[in-house]
């Protein structure tokens, strides 16, 4: 299975409570943050909500 680099790229605030706990759930503290986890539809539907905030690259 592939691989998702993930990483913050906007900031939180002003965003609602469901998309901060999103972008915690992701792993994700603060800007510029990287995690990378496996390509699943579980994260790919994360990344969805909270496509304007991050950044995604395939490894």
């Amino acid at each position: 299975m592939s691989k998702l680099r993930i990483t913050l790229k906007h900031s939180t605030i002003g965003c609602s409570k469901k998309q901060v706990d999103t972008v915690r759930a992701l792993g994700l503290r603060k800007l510029n943050s990287v995690v990378e986890k496996e390509d699943t539809p579980q994260i790919r539907g994360m990344i969805n909500k909270v496509s304007h905030l991050v950044e995604v690259e395939e490894i």
